[in-house]
């Protein structure tokens, strides 16, 4: 990590560009238009709410007993459209808490940071946060050693939550992460550690490998070097590697000086590449491999060859944050998988289903080895610029027979992510239940829908109804009591 002389440097220098990125924030061009990430489904809620004994159609499986937990950008202060972008709201989480087969309690909260506290006149709970930075995680919200974390990348900490979502404290892992964090741990199946890639805006030159173990405490911080300062959200494991996703989006001073919240965007001058770390090596150990330029949000999962080559299957995105300042733009999109040869220094990417989507998940027992089944949110094909968020559908990608099931809510019902519950600990990749929120805009509605995963195309489960919109978030998680 940096010395104690460069930290009080690069605290000068970002104090100096915080004062001229606040100053020319105000000057940005008014925009003409109604913002697509404050506004029709993205609206943000006004109020934090509690529900009991939720209205439920079908059968909640008795083996359920738990929280759905969902996060997600949802400013607690009206923003300012001009700057404002969809990654940069304050993070409000969800969650649905299911027992004996009942819907016991809905609740939203926000993450108690600096934006929620002032519009709530709270003080900011205990903890060390990034100066003049974020510190509403709004991204995901993860289950680690029995305890909830709301999380997100780019040098933000993670902050602790209690079982009814109330902030306890902001808490970088009991004092064990030094640096920063990211949205996205892998959990390995097989040794119980979370494996993550994380970056700061504020230190172009690396990127670190950070390892958390059992009990939610931090093992590994390992730097390795890149340049101009890339956007890494995630990342993926198989059994020796951890992959680093270094693509041409990055980080651009001239946005950050402008006064734009999500200082980041396309840079045809960087090259597009992928990294094998090993994942107990040195930073300088890295193999890395060129890729055709593209983005990459989230990878479903990877895994080695018997010849030495590593598979892992992507939603890649043509470009990204090539035009919009204010959220995803990319109007092409499809799942592909890439077979990566370290050897012969070659990314081959070939096309799982060509269609526009995202928020890939799988059964992630199979973290590291060879699998079945991704399923992701269908997106409308050719979007002009920013995510409409606008289709009906879920798929669900057959890897070994080649084929794509679907599942269409019906007009006006947008599937969020749907992440896989299995059944038995030993139980097949379709012997269990797959669990999301889904929009309905037709009367402003939402559902916890529960579906059979040896059914996918077939009616739910059960549903379990909420008599409100709530907005299209980021990551969710099933977290077993």
């Amino acid at each position: 990590m940096a010395s104690n002389v460069e930290t009080l440097i690069r605290g000068a220098v970002k104090k100096g560009i915080g004062k001229v990125a606040d100053f020319n924030r105000k000057r940005l061009p008014r925009p003409t238009d109604a913002h697509p990430f404050l506004t029709g489904i993205h609206k943000p809620m006004g109020e934090e709410v509690t529900l009991e004994a939720l209205r439920v159609d079908g059968d909640i499986p008795a083996a359920l007993t738990g929280r759905y937990l969902r996060n997600g950008p949802n400013p607690a202060i009206a923003p300012d459209p001009a700057s404002y972008h969809w990654f940069s709201g304050a993070g409000m989480v969800h969650g649905i808490r299911i027992e004996g087969g009942k819907a016991d309690w809905y609740r939203n909260r926000w993450v108690r940071g600096t934006e929620a506290c002032a519009a709530l006149g709270e003080a900011i709970p205990a903890g060390p946060r990034e100066e003049g930075g974020f510190d509403a995680p709004n991204t995901n919200v993860v289950g680690i050693a029995g305890r909830t974390f709301a999380i997100v990348e780019a040098g933000g900490k993670p902050v602790e939550l209690d079982y009814e979502l109330g902030t306890i404290a902001h808490n970088p892992f009991d004092g064990t992460l030094t640096g920063s964090y990211t949205a996205h741990p892998h959990e390995d199946p097989f040794t119980g550690e979370l494996h993550a890639i994380t970056y700061k805006g504020d230190a172009p030159n690396s990127v670190w490998h950070v390892v958390v173990d059992k009990d939610a405490h931090v093992v590994r911080e390992e730097a390795v070097a890149v340049s101009d300062g890339p956007s890494i959200h995630d990342c993926a494991i198989t059994e020796h590697y951890v992959l680093v996703f270094d693509l041409p989006v990055t980080l651009s001073m001239k946005m950050l000086l402008a006064g734009y919240r999500f200082p980041y965007a396309w840079n045809e001058a960087h090259p597009a590449r992928v990294g094998l770390l090993p994942r107990t090596g040195r930073g300088d150990e890295i193999v890395w491999v060129p890729v055709e330029p593209c983005y990459v949000f989230h990878p479903a999962n990877a895994y080695e060859t018997a010849d030495g080559k590593v598979i892992v299957d992507v939603v890649a995105h043509e470009t990204m944050f090539a035009s919009s300042k204010r959220g995803p733009d990319s109007e092409t999109s499809r799942m592909e998988r890439w077979t990566i040869d370290p050897a012969a220094g070659t990314t081959v990417r070939t096309v799982i289903h060509d269609h526009a989507q995202e928020f890939p998940r799988y059964d992630e027992r199979l973290t590291t080895r060879p699998y079945r089944y991704i399923t992701s949110v269908a997106i409308p094909d050719g979007a002009a610029s920013e995510w409409a968020l606008a289709d009906t559908r879920l798929f669900r990608h057959d890897l070994a027979e080649g084929t794509t099931a679907i599942h269409d809510f019906g007009p006006g019902r947008h599937p969020g992510e749907f992440v896989f519950v299995p059944r038995s600990e030993t139980g097949t990749e379709d012997d269990g239940w797959l669990i999301g929120l889904v929009v309905d805009m037709n009367d402003e509605t939402t559902d916890l829908v529960i579906l059979n995963a040896d059914d996918f195309s077939g009616s739910p489960q059960a549903v379990v109804h909420l008599p409100h919109r709530v907005p299209p978030g980021f990551h969710g998680n099933w977290v077993a009591d």
